[in-house]
């Protein structure tokens, strides 16, 4: 049966770790050097990414000798190499210049589903119904759709100089996180 409590509180939980509102900055320069962001194709491609790993997850890595430590450890070097582009202004991330594959890599993966997202599904799985954690990542991708389809209003809002501003201080916050995501994870290994 539904819990109402448990949806909330894996919604929440979720809604934390994909921090779909501070990733804004970071959207809007992929936006800028892609030309656009495919919105609805990065939504699909990040609930795949979580469903698959809410259901298969442990089992994918296990087959490749992956633990959890060791992927969350390669995500954070791909938040790191974001970090740095917004912060220097530097173009490191090649693809980027295709909407379809700046929609995938690094929209829905590693932003929207990173290793951080993964590791919480597994977490929640072992703590609520799996049912609960279903709704709580729908609830989530739904919010992250209407997020990204609202991106050039809110672009328009912050102006150029904001936007800066922002890709630059959230730059460094990404920064943080890659390196807080490695120094966990390495201590678990």
């Amino acid at each position: 049966m539904l819990s109402l409590k448990e949806i909330l509180s894996v919604s929440l939980v979720l809604f934390s770790v994909i921090d779909i509102l501070g990733s804004i900055p970071i959207v809007i320069d992929l936006r800028q050097k892609a030309g656009e962001i495919q919105s609805v194709k990065a939504t699909l491609v990040a609930g795949v990414i979580m469903f698959v790993f809410l259901f298969l997850g442990e089992s994918i890595l296990r087959l490749f000798g992956i633990d959890v430590a060791s992927f969350a450890i390669a995500g954070s070097f791909i938040l790191f190499v974001l970090g740095v582009e917004m912060v220097l202004g530097v173009h490191l991330f090649k693809s980027a210049n295709d909407p379809k594959s700046t929609s995938i890599v690094p929209l829905a993966f590693p932003i929207i589903a990173g290793a951080g997202t993964m590791t919480t599904i597994v977490s929640l799985r072992a703590e609520y119904a799996q049912l609960s954690v279903v709704v709580g990542i729908f609830v989530n991708l739904i919010f992250v759709l209407i997020v990204l389809k609202s991106l050039g209003w809110i672009e328009r809002k912050l102006g150029q100089a904001g936007a800066d501003v922002l890709r630059r201080i959230f730059g460094v916050i990404l920064l943080a996180i890659a390196v807080k995501l490695f120094k966990t994870n390495v201590m678990l290994l």
